[in-house]
Order: structure tokens, then sequence, then C-alpha cells
């Protein structure tokens, strides 16, 4: 799950990737308006958190070019501007979601789970496939009812590929999700990942789409 944060506070930036990395989230930090839609508008993200009050280009013009463009991307939107009007506001400009500051991590964990669930329309938030049972919450995989141990990489895949079955998912697109900005990617990284999740679930699981990249064919 590939998360774009926009905050020009560093701190709590950091805070905020610190503590969304153990529950899976690949985060890209961005800290201006104008940057922050810019890469919405050429990248793909599975939710935005947005600050409102940012340099270049403020947070509500962002989302209401967002919004214009059409482009569906769920934001929860990450404000010390906490009066009601200003809530109305911000829901109103294309915010999915509102959480002002301070704010506890788990709120905000659990407000984006909501979030990627309905995007997803998936109103529950287990992911069943062929045996396998993913729980996003806990970030626990099963198959068969036996409990199975994956790498943080080898479950982001994972989630990634049985979120959107049958549809094709382009190597870019994955390494985007599984890696982000600041991290190097070798080579056959994303090959490896496949072989293993391949043997600690099934051979079939993944197919490969010669050319393009990976699918889950729908159950």
């Amino acid at each position: 799950m590939r998360v774009l944060l926009v905050e020009d506070d560093i701190a709590l930036a950091q805070g905020i990737r610190v503590a969304l990395k153990p529950e899976g989230y690949t985060v890209d930090w961005l800290q201006d308006g104008a940057s922050a839609l810019h890469a919405l508008q050429h990248e793909s993200f599975d939710v935005a958190i947005l600050d409102l009050g940012l340099p270049k280009l403020d947070g509500l013009a962002v989302l209401r070019q967002l919004r214009a463009s059409a482009d569906p991307v769920p934001v929860l939107v990450l404000t010390a501007r906490h009066t009601t009007s200003d809530r109305i506001l911000g829901l109103d400009s294309g915010a999915d979601d509102y959480l002002t500051k301070p704010f506890d991590v788990a709120e905000l964990k659990a407000r984006l789970r909501a979030l990627l669930r309905r995007s997803a329309q998936r109103p529950e938030p287990l992911i069943e496939y062929r045996g396998i049972q993913l729980d996003p919450a806990t970030q626990h995989v099963r198959y068969e009812g036996e409990a199975v141990t994956l790498q943080r990489k080898e479950y982001l895949l994972l989630h990634e590929l049985l979120a959107r079955p049958g549809r094709v998912m382009t190597r870019d697109k994955l390494e985007q999700v599984l890696y982000g900005w600041d991290e190097t990617v070798e080579s056959n990284a994303l090959e490896v990942h496949v072989h293993h999740l391949r043997r600690k679930l099934f051979p079939g699981l993944i197919r490969t789409v010669r050319g393009v990249g990976y699918t889950v064919d729908k159950p």
C-alpha cells in the first residue's frame, strides 16, 4: 500500500513514516503542495495524507485541483485547522476524511484502513482468496488455516495483488508500492519476492504476464 504523505513539519512527518512502516505502508514524503499535486497527477498512490497549511500551494488548492481532474485517490486531511467550518470546507473540497492535530497514531492507522477498505469497495477488513486469508489490520496471513510467515515486502506484494484480482500490475507499479522513492531496487528483486510467495503459498498463485508484470486470476 503506497501512501503519499504531504507535511511540512519535518518531525511530525518522520514520526508518521516510522509509525506506518511496520503496518505495511510504503510512505513517500513531500513538503509542499505544488510537488504533491505533480506527484499525484503523474504517479499512482493508494491513499494521500495531506496537510492544509503547505508552502507553494495550499492543501485545499491541491484537493480542488485533484478532484477537478476526477482523480479518485482517497485523501485524509491532517491539519491543525479544527473548527467545524474548517472541517466542512475540507470535506467539501474533496477530502475523504479529516483528522485534526494533535492526534493519536492508532486513530490515524484506523482511519487509513477504513479509507482503503472503502476505496476497494470491501466493507470487511479480511481479504480471502483460494484458501488464503489476509488481515490488513494485523498483517497476519493464513493459508488453509495455517499461519504463514512473510517478510515485509512479500506481504506488501501479496496484499497489492490480492486486493485487485484479475488486474495485471506492471513491474513499475509494484516496485513503487514495495520500495517508494528512497530505496534502491535490485534488478531481480521483484522476481525473488514472487518466487518466495509461490513457494510459501502455492505455485499457481501469481501468474507472470510476460513483458508487463504480474497478476492473480479472479477466483
